[in-house]
């Protein structure tokens, strides 16, 4: 810590209208110039809400009061001040989770970025389109002069941050705040994106990191300062916080990572909160009951069940793939008129009742192959197979009635809802698409919420006033509605906190084991694929070029790239 802080809160609290508590209470810590402070903890924790008092962005019904709120010994303005526009971008910068939603749709990102210079720099136009193009560069976006262009619908969504990213740090603020800012990367671009941040650091700039990731919080942080239930719990030098937690909710965060942990373990779950029903021995309707654990009374909650409980997934001998993917090709043109190779001669092949995990870096093509698995799209060449049969090449009429066989999670589940829609609504509908058929046994939405260990408390709710891991869970609950026999989970995960992750990890492996489902599982944590996958596939720019056991693909990867995504895999350094 520096001998004057370049920011310092103290007594920061944070109310809203009708909560039984303070989203914030009390909290007080300073970061100097030069310095990353992280603060971390689980969802609803507060860490979020304290990043944006300290912008004057706190949500509607807020109540901010602080004894000291300032930046380089200047009081910070009140909430919605005019004093606030000179201040955001210039002496503090911010970067958002939810790129998709920060960005303007309707602008291209270079002009995002060349606002925030032309506001608050002095360089003329032919400078602000250099810089704009050295920002994208620096962030690991790939051919910046053609992305500059690009809408943010058009990037993917590791570009899209990295976009946001270098809007934030445009007109080099003294204080940078970053807010889950490496999320929706892969591990080679979050490591690159980390050597940036540790280069601000280095120059002067301060830090402040909200992450619910250890492992990026071991490297960039010199200061870590853990909250749960609004308060800080736990503070001090990085190093000696995580190699020797003293508070419970750090213990539990560190024991929820899932890197190392072997497929069929379940991930340690806090001891204190208890699981839900899918593991609270009631038992599916069909299915005999599961290990006896308490049941769910807070809906943040779900299942955990000892390895030696169920069998672990296998593949049928007898059962054809659940899904295949033969020589499958696709390219996209651009408004330019030149073409881009999103898949090149794909082959994947997911056999029935196991999880088959395909890791790229962003922009690879994992999201078109589940695109074109769900028949959202039409690849140039090639078969899609769906149990055995013809499914690519089916037109819409034909794949009507076999719809209800393939089920979708998305990374956002907040923007696949229709927001104006109950949970219980949102579910009454995916059970109206089931075929009856299907001989599934979750047939109501009161069944579904049982199933993935939320209480009937939430049917009434919309999805803005879930937390997010209960609405990935209603996400989960949705997917299942129609009784799938095949579920492809587009980075489910990505987006929750280690304990939250956690939780739904354990309920999807649990879901699996009982309902027979077969998962096609994509993400770019490869601790998340190694824990949840039985087989691995690499894709690097539209080509597969790797695939064998997890195990096998873990401990002696063959192909130069698989080595270089393994040897960028994110541990905590304690």
């Amino acid at each position: 810590m520096t001998a004057t802080p370049l920011l310092r809160a103290s007594n920061l609290s944070v109310h809203f209208d009708r909560a039984a508590r303070p989203a914030v209470d009390n909290v007080s810590f300073e970061v100097g110039a030069g310095e990353c402070l992280a603060i971390v903890g689980e969802s609803g924790s507060g860490k979020s809400v304290t990043a944006r008092s300290l912008l004057g962005l706190a949500p509607a019904g807020a109540h901010v009061s602080f004894s000291e709120l300032s930046l380089a010994g200047e009081s910070l303005p009140a909430p919605g001040a005019r004093r606030w526009r000179s201040i955001r971008g210039a002496s503090i910068g911010l970067v958002l989770q939810d790129a998709l939603v920060s960005l303007d749709p309707l602008r291209p990102v270079g002009r995002e970025i060349d606002d925030v210079l032309r506001l608050h720099t002095t360089l003329s136009q032919r400078e602000r389109q250099a810089r704009v193009l050295e920002l994208l560069d620096a962030v690991g976006i790939p051919d910046p002069a053609l992305r500059a262009r690009q809408r943010s619908g058009e990037l993917s969504g590791g570009l899209r941050q990295r976009a946001l990213i270098a809007a934030g740090i445009a007109a080099g603020p003294a204080l940078i705040i970053a807010d889950e800012p490496t999320t929706a990367l892969d591990v080679t671009v979050q490591a690159r994106v980390l050597e940036l941040l540790s280069s601000l650091r280095n120059d002067g700039t301060a830090l402040i990191l909200i992450t619910h990731d250890l492992a990026v919080v071991s490297r960039v942080a010199d200061r870590v300062a853990v909250m749960s239930e609004g308060r800080i719990v736990e503070a001090g030098e990085t190093n000696a916080v995580l190699r020797a937690p003293a508070a419970l909710p750090t213990q539990q965060l560190l024991a929820a990572i899932p890197v190392d942990v072997p497929r069929g373990v379940p991930l340690t779950l806090p001891a204190d909160v208890e699981v839900g029903s899918l593991a609270g021995g009631s038992a599916l309707p069909g299915h005999a009951p599961l290990s006896a654990t308490a049941r769910v009374t807070e809906p943040a909650a779900a299942a955990a069940v000892p390895a030696a409980a169920v069998p672990a997934a296998s593949a049928d001998s007898i059962a054809p793939p659940a899904l295949e993917l033969r020589s499958v090709s696709r390219r996209y043109p651009t408004p330019h008129g030149s073409a881009i190779q999103a898949l090149d001669n794909v082959s994947l092949t997911l056999a029935a009742g196991t999880t088959l995990g395909l890791v790229g870096q962003s922009g690879s093509g994992k999201t078109t192959i589940a695109r074109i698995a769900l028949g959202l799209e039409t690849a140039d060449s090639g078969e899609v197979l769906l149990n055995g049969s013809e499914w690519g090449s089916l037109s819409a009429r034909e794949r009507r009635p076999l719809r209800s066989t393939l089920g979708a999670i998305y990374q956002d589940a907040l923007s696949s809802f229709d927001p104006r829609l109950s949970v219980e609504r949102i579910l009454t509908d995916a059970l109206s698409v089931r075929a009856s058929a299907t001989g599934r046994s979750l047939t109501t939405p009161a069944e579904l919420l049982e199933a993935v260990g939320l209480p009937q408390s939430l049917k009434n709710r919309r999805p803005l006033h879930l937390s997010g891991g209960q609405r990935q869970r209603v996400a989960i609950a949705r997917a299942l509605a129609p009784g799938p026999q095949t579920i492809l989970c587009d980075e489910p995960v990505s987006s929750l906190d280690v304990s939250t992750q956690a939780r739904v990890l354990n309920l999807l492996d649990e879901l699996q084991r009982h309902l027979r489902l077969s998962y096609l599982f994509i993400s770019h944590d490869l601790g998340v694929i190694r824990h949840m996958s039985d087989r691995v596939a690499v894709i690097n720019e539209g080509r597969i070029v790797e695939t064998g056991e997890t195990d096998e693909i873990f401990t002696n990867p063959r192909d130069p790239y698989t080595q270089s995504l393994l040897s960028a895999l994110p541990r905590v350094r304690g």
